[in-house]
């Protein structure tokens, strides 16, 4: 009776689960999905913990306390620019708790039988992978490691470990009874795998990283559920791998890269194989002032918010500029661009928490063809996403890049900290064409600056 329970319970909770992802394909629908999905595990959990011979009630409610405490916590007082890495590391977490499953069962000598076990090495060896990769994502997006850390024979390294891992895991595999040592051996070179991957990879990548890593992390709880035979694991932790593959792949589409060089060939000025044509023209300076009155005399304004907004919580003085100008008849919209940020769906997150009406929000090619009839493109710390030589240039790391058609509006605002190169060390073509002005400074700074002064125009 009660195991007919259980499972009619786990269809129930595997149902909300794929409506919860539904719902979370419409920001209008999200925060309605997640919740759906939320109270869905909170019942599987409830459920799990009436299967028959269940154990250590105990040390289950003190995790299950301690662990939902640090999240409640955490989310609460995380700061929305900080989202990336938080996303990065419990996104690891997932990864790690698989792993850990996988350790404990060998360990018991619970996995039996060929499938069980491919599926146990399996999970074990790409949750261990995410588990590590997230650990790397979050302490580079944390500022904890300031460079991509690149191996000589890169690609050698990666291919050999991963062999010499594969290999172990076959024989776990073969094995009935795998000694201590080599299941230690495994768990330790799918953890240095995880390290070597994603050390050389910079911030231009990070979404497709964190996306890829999200994958890894439901696929290794699906394989792991199945060890465990618990559908409810299962159905997560596949409908997870399946929408992160996904979104893996139009990341990677929107960057015109495949996610092998994602891995293998990390973006960044000195190793994407060539630094592209010579750029001639001189940047072009701009003051607040200058900004302020282009804009409010403009018909239309375009703003492209980038990571230099993210760093400098600019959202809601932007956000505020621009109700500025449509209260003087401007029409302003934001255009985001699908790698724009440190992850996917980065500058959607901002501009909502500071209240910009998805309305107003357009993806790339909702927008692109606007920008030649805008008067102005404002944009805020944004650098890859807009550089033009993804266009003209086939000698460029990003050539063939889908961009924001920027640089074909009649005047383009760059707000930007200073005059180096962007995250993967590419040179803009933007910043020196003639009808591009740079206004230099913190976009929290530069931006309150401009509303002081469309405020003066207005009086």
């Amino acid at each position: 009776m009660i195991s007919g329970f259980i499972q009619v319970s786990y269809f129930a909770v595997a149902v909300v689960f794929i409506l919860g992802l539904k719902a979370m394909s419409s920001p209008v629908t999200a925060r309605k999905g997640i919740v759906w999905a939320g109270w869905a595990m909170v019942a599987a959990t409830l459920v799990t913990l009436q299967t028959p011979g269940m154990q250590n009630y105990g040390l289950m409610i003190v995790a299950i306390v301690l662990g939902g405490a640090l999240a409640w916590w955490s989310g609460r007082v995380v700061k929305m620019t900080d989202m990336p890495q938080m996303v990065a590391i419990y996104n690891g977490m997932g990864g790690g708790a698989a792993a850990a499953i996988a350790a404990l069962e060998f360990a018991r000598g619970e996995v039996h039988g060929t499938v069980v076990a491919t599926l146990a090495v399996l999970g074990a060896l790409i949750g261990s992978v995410a588990f590590s990769g997230s650990c790397v994502a979050f302490a580079k997006l944390q500022g904890l490691m300031k460079k991509p850390i690149r191996l000589p024979q890169q690609n050698v390294v990666n291919i050999a470990l991963a062999a010499l891992t594969a290999l172990l895991g076959l024989l776990i595999i073969a094995s009935d009874a795998p000694a201590g040592a080599a299941i230690v051996l495994f768990f330790v070179l799918a953890l240095v795998l995880g390290v070597i991957l994603t050390s050389p990879i910079g911030g231009a990548d990070m979404p497709v990283v964190i996306s890829l890593l999200n994958a890894f992390t439901g696929l290794a709880v699906g394989f792991e559920g199945y060890v465990l035979g618990n559908p409810a694991l299962i159905v997560a932790g596949i409908v997870v791998g399946a929408s992160g593959t996904l979104l893996t792949q139009l990341m990677a589409k929107a960057m015109n890269r495949p996610i092998s060089n994602v891995l293998f060939t990390p973006l960044t000025g000195a190793a994407a194989g060539g630094e592209g044509e010579a750029i001639e023209g001189t940047m072009k300076e701009f003051s607040a002032l200058d900004a302020a009155s282009v804009m409010r005399y403009a018909a239309k304004v375009i703003i492209v918010p980038g990571y230099g907004m993210a760093v400098a919580g600019a959202q809601h003085k932007v956000w505020e500029m621009a109700q500025l100008l449509e209260e003087g008849g401007v029409e302003v919209a934001f255009a985001i661009h699908p790698v724009a940020g440190r992850m996917p769906g980065h500058m959607n997150v901002l501009l909502a928490e500071a209240g910009v009406p998805y309305d107003k929000i357009f993806d790339l090619e909702e927008i692109n063809a606007d920008f030649a009839q805008a008067d102005v493109a404002l944009v805020i710390g944004a650098n890859d996403v807009v550089n033009p030589v993804a266009r003209t240039d086939k000698s460029s790391p990003i050539y063939g890049m889908p961009i924001l058609n920027v640089d074909q509006a009649q005047n383009v605002i760059v707000v930007k900290r200073g005059k180096g190169a962007g995250y993967s060390g590419i040179e803009n073509a933007l910043f020196y064409k003639d009808n591009c002005r740079m206004l230099y400074g913190s976009a929290q700074q530069a931006i309150a600056e401009v509303i002081t002064h469309v405020k003066a125009l207005e009086a």
